[in-house]
């Protein structure tokens, strides 16, 4: 038997020693073992009778809960051993909060006690109701790009959205009684750093590690910070790397869009707010860190994330709201959705760290990949070598890109069937709604077009698409 998360040995007794079981107690449990040094041997009690009967009464006087007090006794040699089992509510010594963490005792202060004791309470940090907060503040601007994404993915009944923005929010389980929780500030304000600190999110460009090209800062609600994210992402990061196979022109990216809008999403989902620091997403030639101030649920391993796992967002009401606008499709399968973007694209998944203060998720190109981008492969024009991508274009085009390219097979089936429908979305709309980036969607309607199977009619800005196949 060795010290541990739920083992601690004392040579004698103090009552000091009743933060190790408060630890215990706020924990997992735990047995102090009184009697043994640090080595673990035993060394005796000379008064363990005494203490046989002094500590259950002591122990629940300073800390309000019940141990076991059980005696042992090796070669003539008696000790106690003190069994804590873990309790549902928090429990304090002498106003203080304890928690074992590994084989140390730690006291807990700040926003680790408060989400603490929230956790106590079966409660997450997005669902307390902001008395500040009240139906008036919400934008309404965020309320309708909600339920624009929400009709769109069908997972809202359209009588709520219909009724306001009372109904809505009561839905999304955002009211409180006459107050909105913080997830909404989060969600429908338009500013949520006014309330919340370091509700944004910054990108920058890194030749090296000290070394910092330009930078980006998103700001708005959260549903704003996503899609100008990834569009920011698209337009200035992620560079298109052009080749030619004949007089066919190939863009190749060194990172999987989907994979990179699922970290993005992730990190929004599972990020602790509490922090006041934004989510950081730092672009290299070769990789791509995505960086945010969260945590592992409680318990949690990074084998067990790695693993199949239950769905367990950090703000589950944000996952929610983000749910039903679709832009997740289900919880808990983010890191399966990510693998697979990641094996697709031939690059190896992301590594996940746990070692920043918080959670990094870094994706690394492939060499042979970034060797061809570089001009190292043939095909590869050297005058065209790298190139930035094009501004993203906001409403439908009615010429489709000139030159065609490949496009994954999906795509523009998933393209006719959204159109069927809702033939006045616009590229921005159909990227959204599949999960693409903008420039993937042009290259399918351009395939379409060029197929037979679609054309834009009507002025450019108020058209709509037609089916002709």
């Amino acid at each position: 038997m060795k010290e541990s998360q739920r083992v601690e040995w004392k040579e004698s007794w103090r009552d000091e020693f009743c933060k190790t079981i408060c630890g215990f107690a706020n924990a997992d449990g735990g047995t102090l073992v009184v009697g043994r040094d640090n080595k673990g041997k035993v060394v005796g009690l000379p008064n363990a009778d005494k203490l046989l009967e002094h500590l259950p009464n002591k122990i629940r006087d300073l800390l309000g809960i019940m141990v076991g007090v059980n005696l042992r006794e090796q070669s003539t040699r008696e000790y106690l051993e003190i069994v804590v089992e873990p309790y549902p509510n928090p429990i304090s010594y002498r106003g203080e909060y304890y928690v074992r963490s590994g084989s140390t005792t730690q006291a807990l202060k700040g926003a680790a006690l408060a989400q603490f004791l929230l956790r106590k309470q079966g409660r997450h940090w997005d669902a307390v109701p902001d008395p500040t907060l009240h139906l008036k503040n919400v934008s309404a601007d965020a309320l309708r790009l909600f339920a624009q994404s929400a009709t769109r993915s069908g997972r809202m009944p359209e009588g709520v959205l219909r009724d306001g923005r009372r109904a809505v929010l009561d839905n999304l389980e955002l009211l409180e009684g006459p107050y909105l929780k913080r997830a909404a500030a989060l969600l429908f304000s338009d500013r949520p750093e006014s309330r919340v600190s370091g509700a944004w999110i910054k990108i920058g460009f890194f030749v090296t590690d000290d070394d910092l090209r330009h930078q980006d800062e998103i700001h708005g609600n959260l549903f704003e910070q996503v899609e100008e994210t990834l569009k920011v992402l698209d337009r200035k990061y992620l560079k298109a790397y052009i080749s030619y196979e004949g007089l066919q022109r190939i863009e190749s990216y060194l990172f999987p869009y989907g994979g990179l809008r699922e970290a993005l999403l992730n990190a929004v989902i599972h990020k602790d707010y509490s922090s006041g620091i934004p989510i950081q997403i730092s672009v290299y030639e070769d990789k791509i860190m995505f960086w945010n101030p969260g945590e592992l649920p409680h318990n949690w391993t990074l084998k067990k994330l790695m693993g199949k796992h239950p769905s367990k967002p950090f703000n589950p009401l944000v996952a929610n709201a983000l749910f039903r606008a679709g832009f997740i499709e289900s919880w808990g399968r983010g890191i399966e959705k990510i693998r697979r973007e990641c094996r697709e694209h031939g690059i190896e998944p992301p590594v996940y760290d746990l070692s920043m203060s918080g959670l990094m998720v870094i994706f690394h190109a492939n060499p042979g990949h970034l060797a061809a981008a570089m001009g190292g492969a043939k095909g590869t024009t050297p005058e065209t070598g790298r190139t930035t991508p094009e501004t993203t274009q906001e409403t439908p085009v009615e010429t489709p890109v000139e030159t065609p390219v490949k496009t994954p097979v999906k795509t523009p089936a998933r393209v006719l069937d959204l159109l069927a429908s809702q033939p006045a979305m616009t590229m921005a709309d159909l990227a959204l709604a599949i999960g693409k980036s903008t420039r993937a969607v042009e290259r399918a309607v351009a395939k379409l077009v060029k197929d037979g199977r679609l054309r834009f009619v009507g002025p450019r800005k108020a058209g709509r698409w037609e089916m002709l196949k």
